[in-house]
């Protein structure tokens, strides 16, 4: 018994690093992307307090029709096409409203990668930056999301600007 009780101990003791690796969701429709750790961290921000933001983005239905919005205005804006030419659509909305929700206090968890990683080989130049600001401006403007409320957003994702601007 004490056999079986030691081996079993040594198992999991040489197992558990095995649970420690880093975790790389692949939901279906998306592209596998190279494993990394699932964190709230990664979103770049951290949520707001209370729910008065969420309700002026009329909860997680408006953050994902601002979200559809803004990826497809993404796919037609000759000024951003380039650095989202080979874009994982798919994983891209899901995140995108993975991360709104989170920082906008909706109670979502943030399972993408973080900022740093995501952009890195994508070459975005301050220009392109604040097109998709823009974009995403219009986005939030068509949903019915007050200009305050979009101000407060915004404020939370300008820091990321450093990660994200890599030329």
């Amino acid at each position: 018994m004490r056999i079986a009780l030691a081996f079993a101990a040594a198992t999991i003791l040489f197992a558990a690093p095995a649970f420690a690796q880093p975790i790389s969701p692949v939901p279906p429709g998306e592209e596998e992307v190279d494993p990394y750790t699932v964190s709230d961290a990664n979103a770049g921000a951290t949520p707001v307090d209370g729910q008065e933001l969420l309700a002026a983005f009329h909860g997680r239905d408006g953050i994902s029709r601002v979200v559809d919005d803004l990826v497809e205005q993404v796919q037609k804006d000759p000024r951003l096409t380039e650095i989202f030419k080979a874009s994982d659509f798919v994983r891209l909305r899901r995140t995108l409203k993975e991360q709104f929700c989170y920082i906008l206090n909706g109670g979502c968890s943030y399972t993408g990668r973080d900022m740093r990683s995501v952009h890195a080989d994508h070459g975005v130049t301050l220009a392109e930056f604040n097109a998709l600001v823009e974009v995403l401006q219009t986005a939030m403007a068509r949903e019915g999301v007050a200009f305050s409320a979009q101000n407060r957003l915004l404020a939370k994702l300008a820091p990321m600007k450093r990660d994200t601007v890599t030329r």
